[in-house]
């Protein structure tokens, strides 16, 4: 039936685990793989398998005796596991390491000659307008953990955009290449570097409460910051309101999440905006279980 199983408290899927798990990366929360499907009882249900867990069982079907070590949430989670699985990868007690990102940076690895990306265009199709950056930064380290040492290195990216420039320019280690077009793509639209912006996040644990709330300081920004003549969607304004809006997760640990965002040329307009709504929520306290944060030239955008 096309049914997905997702975490009771957060709008995201679960994902399955070794052990017959079901777990939510967000808040921790599990639970057991159900044996018939809880939306229309059919018994023929399986997980769709795509991370480090389904490459090392490949991997191992495909090359049999390969010595392999696996670096993800799940590998990790005690305390000194992180280190234990480099050393042993750094001192040859594995021919293969499988992670997920965070085995590429910074890391030394002399005797390694190949590295492989999976799926590279996950992170280059993200609601993100620093998707390409990430990207671009991502494999460029992947790129540069192969042939550190005497021996020669090769990496392979999958990727179904091989002409992007973000692809391109990282598999070449060109860093002012890559610029070059990123920030005709910032200018573009008008994001960080060349203007500034204003992450206003609501938390609420009442989805009216919070949707409301981010409603209320928006229109206050518009209401006393906004011309008339630049209320029309155009990134090239001096001063452009963005949203309000559900998260792109709009809910995690039982907590609804609200954004909008401001945009502007002038870094001081948006410190002006803050004190002005700091001002607005001393006037009027939002309810206790209700917060609010700003975020400026926010790094993640929610």
């Amino acid at each position: 039936c096309g049914h997905v199983m997702k975490c009771p408290h957060c709008d995201v899927s679960l994902s399955e685990h070794a052990g017959g798990r079901l777990m939510c990366h967000y808040c921790g929360h599990t639970e057991t793989m159900p044996k018939i499907c809880p939306q229309c009882g059919s018994r023929y249900i399986s997980g769709f398998r795509a991370g480090t867990q389904q490459v090392e069982e490949r991997l191992k079907a495909l090359l049999p005796g390969v010595r392999t070590l696996r670096m993800d949430a799940d590998t990790t989670r005690t305390k000194g596991s992180y280190e234990k699985i480099l050393s042993a990868f750094s001192n040859g007690e594995a021919d293969v390491l499988i992670g997920t990102q965070m085995i590429v940076k910074g890391h030394d690895f002399p005797k390694v000659t190949l590295v492989g990306v999976l799926a590279a265009d996950l992170s280059l199709n993200m609601s993100d307008y620093r998707a390409g950056e990430r990207t671009f930064q991502l494999l460029a380290q992947a790129v540069g953990r192969a042939g550190r040492g005497e021996l020669a290195g090769e990496a392979v990216i999958q990727t179904y955009q091989p002409e992007h420039y973000a692809v391109v320019h990282a598999a070449d280690q060109n860093y002012e290449g890559f610029y070059g077009e990123e920030i005709i793509y910032r200018e573009m639209v008008g994001y960080p570097p060349v203007s500034n912006m204003l992450a206003v996040q609501v938390f609420s644990r009442t989805e009216e409460a919070g949707f409301a709330m981010a409603g209320r300081l928006a229109g206050e920004v518009k209401e006393r910051f906004v011309k008339p003549q630049e209320k029309r969607e155009d990134h090239m304004l001096p001063l452009q309101l963005i949203g309000p809006a559900p998260a792109t997760i709009g809910r995690i640990n039982d907590i609804f999440r609200f954004v909008f965002y401001v945009k502007s040329t002038k870094y001081v307009k948006l410190v002006q905006i803050k004190d002005m709504l700091e001002e607005e929520l001393r006037r009027q306290p939002p309810a206790g279980d209700l917060t609010v944060q700003f975020d400026f030239n926010p790094v993640n955008i929610m």
